[in-house]
């Protein structure tokens, strides 16, 4: 009981810190300028670093408090009350550009977004993550992100994504939601990061930990000083990185409720349930800062480490509307 009582008191100490650092109060801003600070480079740096640690300090105490968070299997996705609008099974021999975009390119988190890195193999989507010497930015590691940004959104419905994921340490790869209008100072409603699954915790496996375990997480208000974070559920996965699972959510004006396999993991209305249309995501991302890997919530990763390359390896991502929506 003390155990529990101490993990819970460090997790509430270490989420108030994260909490002052780089989000707003629940309250309102006491200045529109409050989150335009700008920082000197260097200054930028140390402060990404210090985030890093902190997210990665906080999510430890997350898995003591909140594993085992197992899928309750009485509640279960209903999928007689929706329409398939949308489907990508990743047949053929190209990623399919009218519904995908490789919107971002470049430096992200510890390492580089590079379109070379997204293929499609024996009908899945792969994402590749490496480390590479000749790579199109240089040294470093390199993975992708997919988007539907611009040329697929919908608001409300049920999302689905079938993979198997990356086995590394370092680095994670999600299904998320994203929208255009999540900036500073607007409030959920406008629009929420809703990640349907990461999976930033392989490398628990090395410290003789389990590792099968992936986290569903809301963000709203921007991603500078009114950035607003919610973990909704921490989830064990039958061998999430050699057999495919679905990872889904169901999002209605109620609030969102999360799938693994079907079975409900978890459900939350934080910040106001988003009520703009969204677009889909799929990625993976090396734990660091400024394209240079350092130490996260998903461990490091080394350019000699034997667990690179990586595959997240996509069978098909799915989006259905509410039947009566359509009508």
């Amino acid at each position: 009981m003390k155990k529990t009582l101490r993990a819970i008191l460090a997790f509430v100490l270490c989420f108030c810190m994260l909490t002052a650092s780089v989000s707003a109060s629940a309250a309102p801003a006491a200045s529109p300028d409050a989150a335009k600070i700008e920082l000197s480079d260097d200054a930028k740096n140390v402060f990404d670093k210090f985030v890093n640690v902190l997210i990665d300090v906080i999510h430890r105490m997350l898995v003591v408090v909140r594993f085992p968070w197992k899928p309750k299997k009485d509640k279960t996705v209903d999928l007689s009350k929706f329409t398939l609008v949308f489907e990508d099974d990743f047949e053929g021999n190209v990623i399919n550009m009218n519904v995908w975009t490789h919107y971002r390119q470049g430096v992200r988190k510890g390492g580089y977004w590079c379109e070379d890195q997204a293929f499609v193999r024996d009908g899945n989507l792969v994402i590749r993550s490496e480390y590479k010497e000749d790579g199109l930015f240089g040294p470093g590691f390199y993975t992708d992100r997919i988007d539907t940004r611009r040329k697929y959104q919908q608001a409300y419905g049920y999302f689905e994504c079938r993979c198997i994921l990356p086995a590394a340490e370092g680095l994670w790869s999600a299904f998320w939601l994203s929208s255009e209008n999540i900036k500073d100072g607007t409030p959920g409603k406008q629009g929420t990061e809703i990640d349907v699954f990461e999976s930033p915790l392989y490398y628990r496996g090395r410290l003789g930990l389990e590792n099968n375990m992936v986290t569903s997480n809301l963000h709203y208000g921007g991603y500078n000083l009114g950035h607003r974070y919610m973990n909704v559920a921490i989830s064990r996965v039958n061998n999430p990185y050699s057999e495919y699972n679905t990872y889904g959510v169901e999002w209605n004006p109620d609030g969102y409720i999360f799938y693994i396999n079907g079975q409900e993991t978890g459900r939350s209305k934080f910040g106001g349930v988003s009520e703009v249309p969204e677009y889909m995501l799929l990625s993976t991302e090396f734990d660091g800062v400024d394209g240079v890997p350092f130490h996260g919530w998903s461990g490091i990763a080394r350019p000699d480490a034997d667990d690179l390359p990586a595959e997240f390896v996509v069978d098909y991502v799915r989006a259905y509307q509410y039947t009566d929506n359509l009508k």
